[in-house]
C-alpha cells in the first residue's frame, strides 16, 4: 500500500478549527449571558464560552480540534505593515483580559488543543493548520473553519471544506460562497483588497465597490490580472470604466497593500510558534478531566450550582 494511501485510510473525516474569539466576544456582548461569580466579579465570556464549547463537543463528537485564539491585536505583522489596520478596535479591559487568559486555559481542560500568538491572527493560525493537515491527509480530510468571518471563506479548498456559523447553524462551501459573494473563495483578498473592508479599516481602491470587483476579477482572475491588462479595463462595458482605470492606477499601493492585508498566511514556518509544527496527532481531542475542571471552576470561584451543572454535562461528554 502506498504511503498516500495508508495516510487517507488512518486520516479523520473532519478537523474542526474553531475561530474562538467570535464566541468569547458574543457571549461577552450579549445581554442574554450574564454571569458574576461568587466574589462578584463579571465572568459572561467565559461562562458563555464554557457553555459553547460543551454544546459544541456534545453536538460534534469532533476527535480532531484546533481552536485558534486571538492574542495580537496592535502588536501582529499587519499593524506593521499599515497602522491603521483594524484601529478601531479596542484593547480589553483588565476584566475581559483575565477572561481571555482563562478562556486559553480552559481549551487544554477540555481536551482541546488551542493556540494563540502575538505576530498571527486566528485567520493565520487556521490557515496555516488547515495547510497541514491537508498535506498530512492527502486532502483526505474534510476542514470544518468553525467561524461567523466570512474571510476565512479563502481558506475552502475542497467540495467537502466549509465555513460553519455555529450559532446561526449555518454552513457555506465553496459553491455557495460563490453563489452568495460573486467570487470563488481564492479571489476574496483580490475582492477585499479592491472594495476595502471597514471593519478591518482597510481602505481597498476608493470608488471600486462590489460589483465593479466581481466584474473586475471575472476578466482578469486576480488583481495582479487587473493591473497586467490595466490599459484594458477602460475598455469594459461597466459603467464609468475609464474612471474606474483612473482609480486603479492612483490608488494601486492601496490596493496591493489591502489584498496583503486581507490575505491568510498559510505557510507560517516560525519555530516559536507552535501552531506552525503541528501534525494530527496534535490536534486529537482527549477526554475532559473532571478533576482539572472542578479545579479551575473553583479557581474562577463558579456557584456551586453551576460548578454541578457544568461538570455533570462533562462527564456526559467524557462518557459518550
Amino acid at each position: 500500500m502506498s504511503a498516500t494511501a495508508l495516510k487517507t485510510q488512518s486520516s479523520p473525516a473532519t478537523v474542526y478549527l474553531i475561530d474562538a474569539s467570535i464566541y468569547i466576544f458574543q457571549a461577552h456582548f450579549s445581554p442574554y449571558v450574564e454571569y458574576t461569580n461568587r466574589h462578584g466579579n463579571e465572568l459572561g465570556a467565559l461562562y458563555g464560552f464554557i457553555q459553547f464549547l460543551l454544546q459544541f463537543r456534545r453536538r460534534t463528537g469532533a476527535t480532531h480540534v484546533a481552536v485558534a485564539l486571538d492574542e495580537s491585536l496592535f502588536c501582529g505583522f499587519r499593524h506593521d505593515l499599515c497602522p491603521n489596520y483594524k484601529s478601531n478596535r479596542e484593547l480589553p479591559d483588565a476584566n475581559l483580559a483575565m477572561q481571555l487568559v482563562a478562556c486559553a486555559e480552559l481549551c487544554a481542560v477540555f481536551g482541546l488543543a488551542a493556540f494563540g500568538s502575538k505576530i498571527y491572527e486566528a485567520d493565520d493560525i487556521v490557515g496555516t493548520i488547515a495547510k497541514r493537515v491537508r498535506a498530512e491527509t492527502a486532502n483526505a480530510t474534510a476542514i470544518n473553519i468553525v467561524t461567523r468571518d466570512k474571510d476565512l471563506a479563502q481558506l475552502l479548498v475542497n467540495p467537502r471544506d466549509c465555513v460553519w456559523d455555529y450559532s446561526g447553524n449555518h454552513r457555506r462551501y465553496w459553491q455557495d460562497i460563490v453563489g452568495d459573494f460573486g467570487v470563488t473563495p481564492a479571489q476574496i483578498p483580490d475582492f477585499l483588497g479592491l472594495t476595502g473592508d471597514p471593519v478591518d479599516r482597510i481602505s481597498g481602491v476608493p470608488g471600486v465597490g462590489p460589483v465593479k470587483a466581481k466584474e473586475l476579477l471575472k476578466q482578469f482572475s486576480s488583481m495582479e490580472g487587473i493591473y497586467q491588462n490595466l490599459d484594458q479595463v477602460g475598455t469594459l462595458t461597466l459603467r464609468g470604466a475609464q474612471r474606474l482605470q483612473a482609480q486603479l492606477a492612483e490608488f494601486r499601493a492601496s490596493a496591493e497593500l489591502s489584498k496583503r492585508l486581507a490575505t491568510i498566511a498559510c505557510d507560517v514556518q516560525d519555530q516559536q510558534e507552535a501552531f506552525s509544527q503541528v501534525g494530527l496527532a496534535d490536534l486529537r481531542t482527549i477526554s475532559i478531566s473532571s478533576q482539572a475542571l472542578r479545579d479551575f471552576l473553583s479557581e474562577y470561584a463558579f456557584h456551586q450550582e453551576d460548578r454541578d451543572r457544568i461538570l455533570t454535562s462533562a462527564a456526559a461528554i467524557s462518557q459518550s
